[in-house]
């Protein structure tokens, strides 16, 4: 099926983040997953290493993200790549939400700074 409608989204949430998954295995996608994430305002998300290559493309709002230790103020129209086994981090360091779109591989896992793994499940 490659029509993916709005209604098929599946939310989760996690570290403050929401997180709205459209392109996974079960909505027909071999080999990429892509979701919508929404950060809210003043929200620091946790460092991670990242098992694949990510993308990202802010929609709305403004975002720093650092990726191995690079750091970069995001607005609306501006993307990024974090390329496999980067140190990644998210924050919103302003007064609105923000927006962004994520693409990467289907089975991506991200280790924390704790040696947590967790593993997505909006990118299975």
């Amino acid at each position: 099926m490659p029509f993916i409608r709005s209604d098929e989204a599946v939310v989760h949430e996690i570290h403050g983040g929401r997180f709205v998954s459209y392109v996974r295995p079960d909505t027909g996608s071999r080999d990429l997953a892509a979701w919508r994430v929404e950060i809210p305002a003043a929200m620091v998300g946790p460092t991670h290493t990242i098992s694949d290559e990510e993308t990202f493309y802010v929609l709305s709002g403004r975002l720093r993200l650092t990726i191995d230790g690079e750091s970069a103020e995001l607005r609306a129209g501006d993307a990024a790549v974090a390329p496999a086994g980067s140190e990644l981090a998210v924050a919103n360091t302003t007064d609105q939400p923000a927006h962004m779109w994520v693409t990467t591989r289907v089975g991506l896992t991200a280790k924390l700074a704790d040696g947590n793994t967790i593993t997505p499940p909006w990118a299975h």
